[in-house]
């Protein structure tokens, strides 16, 4: 199992473009096709809402990948 961290720089990052930015799809459009398919879960629960927000202390798990998001470090 993978394990990444990525550190919030505002409230929160949209589902699909943490997708995006973390490397996991190409693009975000790709990113809407995973959730979209429920392969894509957030804290244990699936997640079909592609656009989700997502904020810190929030787990995004997809296949054996999970991102735990983070505060932004002062």
């Amino acid at each position: 199992m993978q394990h990444l961290e990525f550190e919030l720089t505002g409230d929160f990052v949209a589902l699909n473009d943490l997708l995006k930015v973390t490397g996991l799809c190409d693009s975000g459009g790709a990113g809407k096709a995973l959730v979209a398919s429920g392969a894509v879960s957030v804290d244990g629960h699936t997640e079909t809402r592609k656009t989700c927000k997502i904020r810190a202390h929030q787990t995004v798990a997809l296949g054996d990948v999970r991102i735990h998001v983070i505060p932004a470090r002062p």
